[in-house]
């Protein structure tokens, strides 16, 4: 936020590109924003977004990820952070029309008109859970009893929805209420800590398909979707290197074949992954709340599990519940997988470039919008996330053209062919991993041969 007076104007410091990428760490960290530039080190631990976000973007010009971020209402909170201005500061014409589109979108009102859609869904999942309950405790044929535990799947994945849209925007006009909705839909029902899923979602907004930046991109060692992974790169995010060792190569060397039934299990590594981030992470927003969700989920489910009648019949029903919501696993990575990649940090001026090149939409009609929560808009999304899911289908014709017009890459594809893109994209990895593993980890022979030459 500039200086309010024009003596103070004449006063203000000027700043060049070069000075302030100088102040790139955590104990000296500044950014600029429309030009303005900000030492926001004292901000840092008490960034509600995380720090990671900003020290990603530390010494850059932060302005177009700030703006998708944050509501206009957020700018005045700047000024006790200012110190001068930008000398050099530029903007490209791909930023100036995605502010632009941007500042529109905001006049429209569009952020703020949320729908009915979080009532409604919210509603579903009610009704879809009494249910799995009276199939489970009043019923005893084992039909029943698997059927409710894919009710469960797939009431997991519409959690996944409200709590994926809670994280990003308000649900409702009270604080107190997103916040019970978030516990509720995301802890307590399905075991997932939505302060774990904020750091880590968060880091891959903003860094959107960068290798080492990225936690969407890192599952070593089952996966990897670049040969760039095999070089033991250091993850900024979970803060240890990403070890392309025996196992990683064996693993990684099947992960075409693996990868749907992974996906199958995936629920148990994200389960864990809130766990030990609740118990290890130094900064967490009301831990004890957060805490108590995961723990009254590890009280039912199991409770439920317990009332059924066999040992064949409660492993069946968690089996069922895992493969059904297998299915959202398998939506995460089809946005992200097979499009472009890159190492180092993001460039806070090519937020727009990196957004469109580093994500995919599903092409669907619209009665099939529910099915895949918004992210079949992933690019939409990924630029502007603060805006609700509803209004995607509109926007997407606003993006397309913007791409068009500055000769972006727009990617967009059906569900079968975004899974056919995703398999080929870890089949050629798998590839170059078998030859790196000649004579290592992958042992050859003749059946190992066949299978591979059949793809």
């Amino acid at each position: 936020m500039p200086p309010a007076t024009k003596d103070a104007a004449a006063d203000v410091r000027m700043i060049s590109s070069k000075e302030m990428s100088a102040h790139n760490a955590a104990d000296d960290l500044w950014i600029s924003i429309s030009g303005d530039v900000y030492d926001v080190t004292p901000w840092l631990r008490r960034h509600p977004g995380g720090e990671v976000p900003l020290l990603t973007l530390a010494g850059q010009d932060a302005t177009d990820a700030f703006m998708a971020y944050h509501p206009p209402s957020v700018r005045p909170l700047l000024r006790r952070f200012f110190v001068g201005r930008l000398s050099d500061y530029t903007v490209s014409p791909a930023s100036a029309d995605f502010r632009r589109l941007l500042a529109q979108l905001s006049s429209a009102g569009l952020f703020e008109r949320v729908g009915p859609m979080p009532k409604v869904q919210l509603a579903a999942m009610s009704v879809l859970f009494s249910l799995a309950l009276y199939c489970t405790l009043a019923c005893a044929s084992t039909g029943a009893h698997l059927f409710a535990g894919g009710l469960i799947g797939f009431i997991w994945i519409q959690s996944g929805w409200i709590g994926h849209d809670s994280g990003h925007h308000e649900l409702t006009t009270h604080p107190a209420l997103n916040r019970l909705i978030q516990i509720i839909t995301g802890n307590c029902l399905t075991g997932l800590g939505i302060a774990w899923w904020k750091y880590n979602h968060n880091t891959h907004h903003i860094a959107c398909n960068s290798l080492d930046h990225d936690p969407d991109l890192q599952h070593l060692p089952l996966f990897a979707v670049s040969t760039k992974l095999f070089n033991n790169i250091w993850s900024v995010c979970y803060e240890r290197t990403l070890a392309f060792d025996a196992i990683s190569k064996f693993f990684v060397s099947y992960q075409h074949w693996t990868y749907y039934p992974v996906m199958g299990f995936a629920r148990i590594n994200l389960m864990v992954q809130s766990i030990v981030f609740l118990i290890t992470h130094k900064k967490v927003q009301q831990r004890w709340l957060e805490v108590a969700g995961v723990t009254a989920f590890w009280i039912w489910y199991p409770l439920l599990i317990s009332t059924l009648p066999s040992w064949w019949e409660r492993v069946a029903f968690v089996l069922v519940g895992f493969f059904v919501t297998g299915l959202q696993h398998v939506q995460f990575t089809l946005n992200h997988f097979s499009a472009e990649v890159y190492l180092g940090p993001p460039k806070g001026n090519d937020w727009f470039e990196r957004q469109t090149a580093g994500t995919l939409d599903i092409k669907c009609p619209p009665w099939m919008d529910w099915f895949h929560g918004g992210l079949q808009f992933q690019v939409e999304h990924h630029l502007f996330p603060r805006l609700p899911r509803q209004h995607y289908r509109m926007v997407a014709p606003f993006v397309r053209d913007l791409c068009k017009k500055h000769g972006l890459h727009y990617g967009a594809a059906t569900f079968w062919e975004a899974n056919v893109m995703t398999v080929k994209t870890l089949r050629a990895a798998a590839m170059q991993a078998r030859q790196a593993t000649t004579g290592g980890a992958a042992r050859r022979n003749l059946v190992w041969e066949a299978v591979n030459t059949l793809g």
